[in-house]
C-alpha cells in the first residue's frame, strides 16, 4: 500500500497593505444557466450554473424541494468520508447565499412555465 505524505496548513487573512492586487467589484450573478430534469431524482428539481461578477464560474449548483419550498444546495466533497457533509463551496454571507438563490429559483420557475 503506497502511503501519501500530507501536510497540514492554516490559513490566515491578508492584511490590504500584503495583497497583491485589489479587485473592487462586487459579487453579482452575471449569468445563470439553469437544467430542468425531465424526471426529478428525489427532492432534486434540477441543476444549475451561474457566473459571478463575468470572473467566477460555479457548477454543479442543485434546486431542491424541501420543506419550506425550492432552495439551492451547493455541491459536496465526493471524497469526505465524515459524518456530515463537506461543501466544495458555498457563499459566506447570507446576502450573496440569498442572491444566488434568488436568481437561480426565478430562472427556475421561468424554465418549467
Amino acid at each position: 500500500m503506497r502511503r501519501i505524505k500530507t501536510t497540514t496548513t492554516t490559513s490566515t487573512e491578508l492584511q490590504p497593505e500584503d495583497r497583491v492586487e485589489t479587485i473592487n467589484t462586487t459579487l453579482q450573478v452575471t449569468s445563470c444557466q439553469v437544467y430542468p430534469l425531465k424526471e426529478p431524482a428525489g427532492r432534486t428539481k434540477g441543476l444549475a450554473r451561474v457566473v459571478l461578477a463575468d470572473q467566477l464560474q460555479l457548477t454543479g449548483l442543485r434546486i431542491v424541494d424541501g420543506s419550506n419550498g425550492l432552495f439551492v444546495s451547493y455541491p459536496n466533497d465526493p471524497s469526505y468520508k465524515g459524518d456530515d457533509y463537506r461543501s466544495l463551496f458555498y457563499p459566506i454571507t447570507r446576502e450573496l447565499r440569498d442572491h444566488i438563490e434568488a436568481v437561480v429559483i426565478k430562472a427556475y420557475q421561468e424554465a418549467v412555465k
